[in-house]
């Protein structure tokens, strides 16, 4: 029988907790499946989601607002980070520019994601949450947006 003295036995206890958190760290960024977003309480929007409109149509739209919050806690925060507040690793979503101007942009990058050199820095969104989720994320995203 092998005798372990209960500062070793300690330490391999710790070691392996570490473990266990850093893999399921490791694997929390792997492949995700966007979370379906409930649009229902939204407004229809004409060409529904195959025909983008080019302006955010929920702008100002308290329900819009919630939706969006939502979804963008379950879709986006895991790389852009809790209240659009970036760590560093994707982009800090509170400078994006507002109004109408800013809208291309984001719809662009919602729709088709983000890719370099074969990397996928963002996946496409567009055809997995649709137009109305998209437009809420948007909404409350402007909501968070800051000069500093």
């Amino acid at each position: 029988m092998i005798k372990i003295s209960k500062g070793r036995a300690a330490l391999l206890a710790a070691a392996a907790l570490a473990t266990g958190a850093i893999a399921s760290s490791l694997s929390a960024h792997g492949n995700v499946t966007p979370q379906a977003v409930d649009t229902s309480a939204l407004p229809d929007l004409v060409g529904g989601n195959d025909t983008w409109v080019t302006v955010n149509p929920y702008r100002g739209n308290e329900k819009a607002l919630e939706i969006g919050q939502s979804a963008y806690g379950q879709n986006c925060a895991r790389c852009h980070g809790l209240d659009a507040i970036s760590g560093g690793i994707a982009p800090d979503l509170r400078y994006l520019e507002t109004g109408d101007s800013g809208d291309e942009w984001f719809v662009q990058r919602f729709q088709h994601g983000s890719s370099r050199d074969g990397k996928v820095y963002m996946p496409p969104f567009g055809e997995v949450l649709g137009q109305k989720a998209g437009w809420a994320i948007r909404t409350w995203i402007e909501s968070k947006h800051t000069e500093e």
